[in-house]
């Protein structure tokens, strides 16, 4: 354990610093070629750059690069070669507007360096009762679970600083679940993932000067996918996750097929004369956790915001004590 400490600062270190100090110079470049879009949600014409995914993958191939060569490890690789992959869907997807089914099918390729480099156990853990094996059953959960949780971030970034701040919260709950059930060299994997979306967070926050877009928003989801098969803790993942899992669930659910999301007309959200946000009437419009936030009456941006990050703390505290109980049964 104490042999691990230098790496996993040094890590963090490095994924904290590389979005940190590479963000204010990708904003100007976004600024020049005009990469920007309206941030909906202000009464005042404000036009915010996107993508920030350049920075967030930066931070992310510099720490986990620093980790392997203290490491040298494969878990290590299957990350960064799906998140990367992720990265790059998720950057066409910025670029030109692809169809419902082209993130999720191209995410679900993706995840093949996982099990090309048996970097999984394909024994599935579950708290008290303990492990149950599924191997085929589970290569199709690899399959599944990128698209799954790589989209499930991407449709929670909906507001100033929510999609970043919900990372921030879920990766570091799972990085102490990691260490909770002594899976100790994946908790350092997955430190950097915290730092990167805690470095990002600063822009990203109300007022935000920079929106990740989907290859932000998807290299997030998807090393967190990663990171959870790759460290055996899917269950727990699944727990930390819950709000943007229901979240997607809503969406889904009223929409009733696979769509992109700015394919969309109806609007989940309005706005009031002061330009507080409130629950639309629009019963075409998709079901939203943040609908569900505001059918008690409008808000502002930022309580939106902060009722959502409660909602994520809960989760984390509950994927704790989930380790716990994992702990206990194994």
């Amino acid at each position: 354990m104490i042999d691990l400490l230098i790496p996993a600062i040094f890590s963090c270190i490095v994924a904290f610093v590389v979005v940190f100090v590479m963000i204010p110079p990708l904003i100007k470049i976004l600024e020049k070629r005009n990469f920007a879009v309206k941030d909906m949600n202000k009464k005042e014409d404000v036009m915010v750059v996107r993508p920030g995914g350049p920075a967030i993958i930066a931070g992310i191939i510099a720490s986990e690069i620093a980790l392997y060569a203290f490491l040298q490890m494969n878990e290590i690789l299957a990350i960064l070669i799906t998140t990367t992959a992720a990265f790059l869907i998720g950057y066409v997807d910025d670029r030109k507007v692809m169809g419902g089914w082209f993130k999720p099918v191209a995410l679900a390729i993706a995840a093949i360096p996982i099990i090309a480099l048996g970097t999984y156990d394909s024994n599935l853990a579950f708290p008290l009762f303990g492990t149950v094996q599924i191997p085929a059953l589970y290569l199709a959960l690899i399959i599944f679970m990128i698209p799954i949780t790589g989209n499930t971030i991407n449709s929670i970034d909906v507001l100033n600083g929510v999609a970043s701040g919900f990372m921030v919260i879920a990766s570091f709950s799972l990085s102490i679940c990691l260490f909770i059930v002594q899976n100790y060299e994946i908790a350092i994997v997955s430190l950097p993932l915290g730092f990167v979306s805690l470095a990002f967070y600063k822009y990203h926050k109300i007022p935000s000067r920079i929106f990740p877009g989907d290859s932000g928003a998807l290299t997030l989801g998807a090393m967190y996918g990663a990171i959870a098969i790759v460290g055996g803790v899917e269950i727990i993942a699944a727990v930390a996750l819950l709000p943007a899992v229901i979240n997607s669930f809503l969406f889904l659910s009223s929409v009733k097929r696979v769509v992109e999301h700015r394919q969309i007309k109806g609007k989940p959200v309005d706005h009031t004369e002061d330009f507080r946000l409130k629950a639309t009437n629009d019963k075409k419009a998709p079901v939203t956790l943040v609908r569900l936030i505001l059918a008690g009456g409008p808000m502002s941006e930022k309580q939106v915001g902060f009722a959502i990050f409660k909602l994520a703390i809960f989760s984390g505290v509950l994927a704790v004590i989930t380790a716990f109980m994992m702990g206990v049964s194994l």
